[in-house]
């Protein structure tokens, strides 16, 4: 079974064919490649420097602009009367690895 290590917005994921992740907002309409940092086929493993030459992993775009989990911040002061909440929710695109080649 190929896997193999991409990253994209600033993380990086381990991904085999047939995952369904979701990573932040892409741009791409329904495909979008990779240049994985690392490829593991069997007992062969190929290490970029920092993309391994002629590999390329192809996703599909299931759902592109979707809202993540609100993350809320709070700051507090004891004794000061400074309290502020604050929400952010994180645009994100749903994606599912077709091949590793």
């Amino acid at each position: 079974m190929k896997k193999a290590v991409i990253a994209t917005g600033s993380k990086q994921y381990l991904v085999k064919e047939g995952d369904v992740l979701s990573v932040e907002k892409l741009t791409a309409d329904k495909k979008v490649d990779f240049e994985p940092l690392l490829v593991i086929d069997g007992d062969k493993v190929s290490v970029g420097k920092p993309n391994v030459a002629g590999a390329k992993v192809s996703a599909e775009i299931l759902e592109a602009d979707k809202l993540s989990e609100k993350t809320v911040s709070i700051r507090y002061k004891a004794k000061k009367r400074v309290n502020t909440k604050r929400g952010h929710r994180q645009h994100q695109t749903t994606i599912k690895i077709a091949k590793i080649a």
